[in-house]
């Protein structure tokens, strides 16, 4: 009797997994973050705001302000407000909403995940600065007309680009304080507390505490980004940017980043 051995053919190897580009990555957020109702309002008034602002500085501002860097530093203010709502909505809401779940399950790689949604709040914050100066160009010559005034171009683009940066480390600082709370409600309250409540706090201390006038602004992050607004930065001034960023932005980020990656998502 005779037995047939059918010959063993190898398993196939199984094909590599190409991982999804960065690029789709960020344009899925992107779109996440107009698909919130809270977020689409956010994103419009900034463009209101500014309208507004530019109106308000026409109509009741005197002469002297009617100028591209009274616009442009009038109008860059609701940024500060908005923008970091958007980052704290951005990450925050996939906790709040329910959807962390399936995100991280349909791309298991969290730090992807986060990278494209800070290239995305990047983009936005950005788009949302460059509408901000154009508007405020425009504001600025059609207000100059109407007075029979000419036009003043009197602010730098070193100085346009340090406001941006200050604006963008608030964006940073929403998206950090989102990281490590992942709760919409609790980081919308830290990041509005630390944002403007701190440097009420701190500036009252400052004018009862020598030292602290001396030093907080090497740890107050408000107080360290408004140097970025000013004709000119020192390098101390530089160095204390860096510092608050680095207290404020960079070590929690790290440390919300790692607790992210052993947390067990619900």
């Amino acid at each position: 009797m005779t037995t047939l051995a059918p010959d063993t053919v190898p398993p196939l190897a199984p094909a590599a997994r190409r991982p999804v580009p960065l690029t789709r990555l960020v344009d899925v957020e992107l779109r996440k973050l107009v698909d919130t109702r809270a977020s689409r309002w956010l994103l419009a008034a900034v463009p209101l705001i500014t309208l507004l602002a530019a109106v308000a500085v026409a109509v009741w501002g005197p002469d002297t302000e009617v100028t591209f860097g009274a616009y442009t530093a009038t109008s860059l203010m609701p940024l500060e407000l908005l923008l970091p709502l958007v980052a704290v909505l951005s990450v925050a809401g996939e906790w709040s909403q329910r959807s962390a779940l399936t995100t991280f399950a349909l791309l298991p790689r969290r730090g992807r995940v986060m990278a494209a949604k800070a290239v995305a709040l990047l983009l936005v914050t950005l788009a949302a600065a460059a509408s901000v100066v154009l508007l405020s160009a425009v504001a600025t010559v059609v207000a100059a007309q109407a007075r029979g005034l000419d036009a003043v171009w009197d602010l730098s683009t070193t100085l346009t680009l340090r406001s941006v940066l200050a604006y963008a480390a608030a964006v940073a600082f929403g998206f950090t304080t989102a990281v490590v709370l992942r709760s919409t409600a609790p980081a919308m309250v830290a990041c509005l507390g630390f944002l403007f409540v701190v440097p009420m706090v701190s500036s009252v201390v400052a004018g009862v505490s020598g030292w602290w006038a001396e030093h907080g602004a090497w740890v107050d992050l408000s107080w360290s980004l408004s140097f970025l607004t000013l004709p000119g930065i020192t390098g101390e001034q530089w160095a204390q940017v860096g510092t608050g960023g680095l207290l404020w932005i960079a070590l929690p980020l790290v440390l919300g980043l790692r607790r992210l990656h052993r947390v067990e998502i619900r």
